[in-house]
């Protein structure tokens, strides 16, 4: 069945954009109320699933934008040569989850959890694009406090900060430390 041509009229608008497109602007740009663009974007959607497409329309980081089909990403990746300069060290991952889970955070309370300096990781990062500074601290020294970009949840694949895994399950339960406990404990002379 064709679009509407409000749906492709979002399809444009999507193609074109370099960042998600967030609903208000779509409906600003239609000149639609905002309460019509759902389900424009779910029509849209279903059209690109049902086709068969060789990319898709996904809610990511409050917006919407078109990507490619997640089982055609190998194509993609060699044809960009995705991934060559690209990929984050494990200390830059491990910050970058400390920074999301915490946000906002200083980089001395960063630097604390993870028992190593981290400006240059924190730098990286910022360079990059997936914390920003959103504040100071309040108290001596006033500390820069860093949060996570949209770009951050554009990677991850993620809509909404409340989409991330609760921390808890990214944890080893008891058992596991139980074990690792009796690994570590020095063998007796007996």
């Amino acid at each position: 069945m064709p679009l509407s041509p409000e749906a492709r009229a979002v399809e444009a608008v999507l193609i074109v954009a370099v960042e998600p497109v967030p609903p208000g602007l779509l409906a600003e740009l239609l000149e639609l109320p905002v309460d019509r663009i759902d389900p424009i974007c779910d029509e849209l959607i279903e059209s690109c699933r049902d086709g068969g497409r060789g990319f898709e329309v996904v809610r990511i980081a409050g917006g919407l934008r078109i990507q490619t089909h997640p089982d055609l990403a190998p194509y993609v990746e060699r044809f960009a040569n995705v991934g060559v300069s690209s990929r984050l060290s494990a200390a830059a991952l491990e910050t970058l989850a400390i920074v999301a889970y915490k946000q906002p955070v200083s980089r001395a309370q960063v630097a604390a959890l993870r028992g190593v300096n981290v400006d240059g990781v924190v730098r990286l990062l910022e360079h990059r694009g997936y914390i920003t500074p959103v504040g100071r601290a309040t108290g001596p020294g006033q500390a820069v406090l860093y949060a996570t970009t949209d770009a951050f949840l554009e990677r991850l694949g993620l809509d909404r900060l409340d989409q991330l895994p609760p921390v808890e399950d990214l944890l080893p339960g008891p058992e596991a430390l139980a074990e690792l406990e009796e690994q570590m404990r020095p063998v007796s002379d007996a």
